[in-house]
């Protein structure tokens, strides 16, 4: 789709509302994982250093029933002055007389932070006026919030059909990398699936094989189909449940050209723990008091010859249960072989969810991915094909 982005405004003068995503962590009072304050600086510097007023609104937690300290985005003002290198002042309020003053207050080139937007119960309900009140508060509004772009609310989609809008840097770089990963893809296209169950990905797995060459499945979710090909699970993590789901999705998979990839060996323990004994065995041969915990060296070997014929790799969710070790060796390993690929310039490789960015980063290969997307629950949406509400609105 088309958006504006930074290079398509004057902004010199103007007072910018930039929807950012500050619902960073805190622990006794201190940010303590400041990722998405460091990926939206660039915007806001950008924004400063050209002569405009930025403003700042995010959500931040989920408060009920109003404003309360525990919620409130003060807290977030010092990291973000750190992570900007600019002093940020901060507005009791997201709307009305406190933020108008606020923003009054401060000169151009300067940096605002309102109050957290969920403070207004009409924020999450897409409140028409709450979005008017907002934009009264600027001239130009641009997201950059991709992570919460799934979500149709006053900050996110409704003040964008009120005021000229674009899509800050952060914003651009994820729909252009996503862009390049499936919409506009350079073929063949693996994607590598990996998590606990088939039933929270149903909807991503059926829009995937519709649009890759090959599926590489892994985690329990593996377990699910090697189950529905009557093949035997031990006491894996399985959904056997699911069964019908998994031969629909295969049948899908064969029906649109796409190759599914599962386990053909695996590291198999009689309990989940650390360092639990474990041996190494063909998937056929695990014994009914065993579990599956991680994909073994065949599979690896399997995989990464598939992977030699790949040109993008989508990433989302490990290959077996790499919280503990041995059981991070797969997914450390095809990571590992896709990273080196990104690197000799072979693939394009593009990862997301929550638990795919902690796998790559423990697997040390996080910085070595084409791009990595820290935006959960958008990014899961996106994967299954659905429309982005705050996408959507910066349609040009």
């Amino acid at each position: 789709m088309a958006f504006k982005t930074l290079d398509d405004l004057s902004v010199a003068g103007k007072t910018v509302l930039v929807r950012g995503d500050l619902n960073v962590p805190v622990q006794d009072g201190q940010v303590s994982d400041t990722t998405r304050l460091d990926r939206l600086a660039p915007t806001l510097k950008e924004l400063a250093g050209k002569g405009a007023k930025v403003v700042v609104l995010s959500h931040f937690g989920r408060p009920k029933g109003g404003p309360d300290a525990k919620n409130s985005l003060r807290q977030v003002v010092p990291a973000l002055e750190a992570a900007l290198g600019l002093p940020v002042a901060f507005a009791e309020d997201c709307v009305g007389e406190s933020a108008r003053a606020a923003i009054a207050a401060i000169q151009p080139g300067q940096v605002v932070l309102l109050e957290n937007t969920r403070f207004h119960a009409g924020e999450e309900k897409n409140d028409p006026e709450l979005a008017r009140q907002m934009a009264a508060l600027g001239d130009i509004y641009v997201n950059d919030a991709f992570s919460a772009a799934h979500r149709a609310h006053a900050s996110t989609e409704g003040i964008a059909h009120l005021l000229p809008s674009a899509a800050g840097r952060l914003m651009q770089a994820e729909l252009e990398a996503l862009g390049k990963a499936l919409a506009r893809p350079e073929r063949p296209v693996m994607a590598v699936v990996g998590g606990a169950k088939i039933s929270t990905k149903l909807d991503l797995l059926l829009n995937m094989v519709t649009k890759v060459d090959m599926l590489v499945l892994g985690g329990g979710m593996a377990n699910t189909f090697l189950f529905a090909q009557g093949r035997p699970v031990g006491k894996s993590l399985a959904e056997k449940d699911m069964a019908d789901q998994a031969r629909a999705i295969m049948e899908k998979a064969a029906a649109s050209g796409c190759e599914i990839l599962l386990p053909r060996d695996g590291s198999m323990a009689k309990e989940f723990k650390a360092d639990a004994p474990h041996r190494v065995v063909p998937v056929e041969q695990i014994a009914e008091d065993e579990m599956m915990l991680d994909v073994g060296p065949a599979t690896v070997e399997f995989v990464g010859l598939k992977l030699q014929g790949a040109k993008t790799v989508v990433w989302n969710g490990p290959m077996g249960a790499f919280e503990i070790r041995p059981f991070d060796s797969g997914t450390n390993a095809v990571a590992g072989l896709v990273a080196a690929l990104t690197g000799d310039g072979r693939v394009l490789s593009v990862a997301g969810g929550g638990d795919t960015v902690a796998a790559l980063e423990q697997a040390g290969v996080a910085g070595r991915f084409s791009y990595i997307s820290t935006a959960g629950g958008a990014f899961l949406e996106w994967l299954e094909g659905k429309e982005l509400p705050g996408v959507k609105a910066l349609g040009a």
